[in-house]
């Protein structure tokens, strides 16, 4: 029952995605700009208690809240602990009616031909069977597109939705993230061959079955309206992928139907060091701006 609910929530309602999902090598970076120093923390034990104090902290904040945030994204790390005596998927579905999301890649290859494809994911099916004992709704997974090449982008975006089939296939939904580097020097011209690749792959899957689209904010407004408007997308959410939070917000309300999926940009200006207030205060203008963009 918790699934359609979550579906017309995500289909219907509005506001944004949270990602609180850096995991590995991105959670340092996350940490430090929090103000919690490498000296604190002297394994990948104690760096995961530290980021997941972080991430309880964001969530039971009063200013955390279901008017805006639709949903958030999870480490398997994070489903697996608790946020009030409860596990972290059931406190933001149950006590928060956000609907809860799971990280499921292991991280990037090394670049070939212009792209990173996601490592191998060798425990998918264990990891998809641990995730049906809690209310997560959905999943995410990462590529990386560095430069405008046709057979990479095409090997990028096949693989993740050759995944997305099996995700979909155990009752989930996919969020298909092939992310476009905004350094990028054709940055334009690989955002033109992935739409198609896009295009290409949303045709071959089951006539019920939708995904979602997680993607670098545009070089031209307006840009993905085709894949916003397609049957078989239930949502294409943005990701900051660098950009400040001002940035990100302004080019996303240039793209009228995409929503937010921000993680930096959502996190930004948040320290250990705030009161409760500050933080409070801090997240809450935060929420306002991205949410804001988000329903244009």
């Amino acid at each position: 029952m918790s699934y359609q609910q979550q579906l017309e929530r995500i289909k219907n309602d509005i506001g944004f995605i949270a990602a609180l999902d850096q995991s590995g090598g991105s959670t340092p970076k996350a940490l430090r700009m929090y103000g919690v120093e490498e000296s604190e923390y002297s394994n990948d034990e104690e760096m995961f208690a530290k980021v997941h104090e972080m991430r309880t902290r964001i969530m039971t904040c009063e200013t955390f809240d279901s008017g805006r945030v639709l949903g958030a994204i999870l480490f398997e790390d994070t489903m697996d602990r608790e946020v009030n005596g409860k596990p972290t998927a059931n406190y933001l579905w149950e006590d928060k009616n956000i609907v809860p999301f799971l990280k499921v890649d292991k991280g990037l290859a090394e670049e070939i031909d212009g792209v990173q494809v996601m490592k191998p994911i060798p425990n998918l099916a264990a990891l998809l069977e641990k995730a049906k004992n809690y209310p997560i709704f959905g999943t995410k997974m990462r590529s990386v597109i560095h430069q405008a090449s046709q057979h990479g982008i095409e090997t990028v975006v096949q693989q993740q939705f050759d995944v997305a089939k099996q995700i979909l296939s155990e009752g989930f939904m996919p969020i298909v993230e092939p992310e476009v580097n905004i350094e990028s020097k054709d940055k334009l011209e690989s955002e033109v061959l992935l739409k198609e690749e896009i295009l290409r792959n949303l045709d071959s899957l089951d006539d019920d079955h939708q995904v979602m689209l997680k993607l670098t904010l545009p070089e031209e407004k307006g840009f993905y309206q085709e894949l916003i408007d397609h049957p078989k997308v239930l949502k294409v959410v943005a990701l900051s992928g660098g950009y400040s939070r001002d940035e990100s917000c302004d080019r996303l309300a240039q793209n009228p139907g995409m929503i937010a999926s921000f993680s930096r940009a959502f996190t930004e200006g948040l320290s250990k060091s705030q009161t409760d207030e500050e933080f409070a205060a801090t997240i809450d203008a935060s929420i306002d701006k991205i949410y804001n963009a988000s329903k244009v």
